[in-house]
């Protein structure tokens, strides 16, 4: 069922619409590099042997696991011995080529002797040398519709050529749409589940719901747990923490756990967030995650589960604050570009007669020797508003009571006549 032009390809209207630039560069064969970068079954590998299909060029194709350094010379060899044969080199997957195997292309794609249809799941800024990156239009394309994919399944349980059409097996629009929200946008999955499921059907019957129930029970979701999944996933999830939603937190959460992510890895990022977004708003946060660690590393998945869910509502329902992080930042900014401060004489180390004779802590003022610990010393010989408490959880009492010890300072200091 892969399409055989443009007009069959399913979905990507934006990439592909009447206005759209691809369409009309394919047309007159006018187009540089092209990388295509997706999620798996969105169209990536057809759309590139669809272009290649229509262009008035030789098209030679090349899978990276299996094909190596030596392959690619022979194949851009042949190109410059026949310029004129416009050689269209298409790569699928070409994240799995190392970054000499990439640099091998690069002499001859600037050159204009091959172009290059790179397909890849990957993030291309993290996996395609910058230099080829440059050299190549970069599209994505998204995963598809539950609407594209349905309409597809239809197409090809009626196709009899090229489909299912002539086993006459019925299923219904229902049906369809099921096999379809399980694929997850991933087109080639749903033809892979929609003929598994007209193969087990009785002859010249129709595919059930008690069927397409039975398949979703066995199915895996879409996850890939080294590529754009684990990051994009784990961002969505950390942000739904800061965001309050315990719902979304929730979600992202299980579906990195259902998808085979690391629930240490999980766990790290929830330490990370109690002090990073929760902080002294709520410092039991930094407790309750760091608890989550080590019941992942004591009782491990499935039992985990509980530790983690439990961390993870606790934190998207705690008050939220950034001081702590901001306050990294100023202390890093003022070590970084302020000139170095001295330590103050008072508060020097005087644990031995030298250091003492030098007045090391002569001055110094024991602050448990005073009300509420304060002593009306300074501890900067510069002062420097580093720490600024928020307005949220116990924050705002926190602000009051360093806006009272301020306060107390002060009187301290103006009593001993000190500025």
């Amino acid at each position: 069922m892969r399409p055989r032009n443009l007009t069959e390809v399913v979905g990507h209207a934006g990439l592909l619409g009447e206005e759209a630039l691809l369409p009309r560069l394919i047309k007159a064969d006018n187009f540089g590099s092209l990388l295509f970068y997706g999620p798996p079954g969105c169209g990536k590998t057809t759309l590139a042997e669809v272009i290649a299909a229509e262009t008035d060029s030789s098209v030679v194709r090349v899978n990276a696991v299996l094909s190596g350094a030596s392959e690619l010379r022979e194949v851009l060899a042949e190109a410059r011995r026949n310029p004129s044969r416009k050689t269209v080199l298409v790569v699928d997957e070409i994240h799995r080529f190392n970054k000499a195997q990439q640099d091998l292309l690069l002499p001859d794609v600037e050159a204009g002797v091959v172009r290059l249809i790179g397909c890849t799941t990957h993030n291309p800024g993290l996996y395609v040398v910058p230099a080829l990156l440059s050299r190549s239009h970069l599209f994505r394309l998204d995963p598809l519709s539950v609407e594209e994919i349905a309409t597809f399944l239809g197409t090809a349980l009626a196709d009899a050529e090229r489909g299912l059409g002539a086993l006459g097996i019925k299923a219904s629009a229902k049906v369809l749409q099921q096999v379809a929200e399980m694929a997850s946008g991933d087109l080639r999955r749903a033809l892979n589940c929609l003929e598994t499921l007209v193969l087990s059907a009785p002859a010249l019957g129709t595919v059930t719901d008690e069927a397409v129930a039975s398949f979703a029970r066995e199915r895996r979701i879409r996850y890939d747990d080294g590529g754009d999944d684990h990051y994009d996933t784990a961002s969505a999830f950390i942000k739904s923490v800061r965001g309050g939603d315990p719902d979304a937190a929730l979600y992202w959460l299980f579906l990195m756990l259902e998808g085979g992510e690391e629930p240490r890895f999980i766990a790290r990022r929830l330490v990370i967030c109690a002090s990073e977004d929760i902080g002294l708003a709520d410092s039991r946060a930094l407790g309750v995650a760091t608890a989550a660690f080590q019941a992942c590393e004591l009782v491990g998945l499935p039992e985990c589960e509980y530790a983690l869910a439990h961390a993870t509502l606790f934190l998207a329902l705690s008050p939220k604050s950034n001081s702590t992080t901001l306050a990294i930042s100023a202390a890093k900014d003022a070590v970084r570009t302020q000139p170095r401060q001295e330590v103050p004489l008072h508060l020097k180390d005087a644990h031995n007669s030298t250091n003492k004779r030098l007045g090391n802590g002569g001055t110094y003022r024991y602050s448990h020797g005073y009300p509420e610990g304060i002593s009306g010393q300074d501890y900067l010989s510069k002062p420097l508003p580093l720490y600024q408490p928020g307005d949220a959880g116990a924050e705002v009492q926190i602000a009051e009571r360093l806006a009272h010890w301020r306060g107390l300072k002060a009187a301290l200091k103006k009593k001993d006549g000190r500025p």
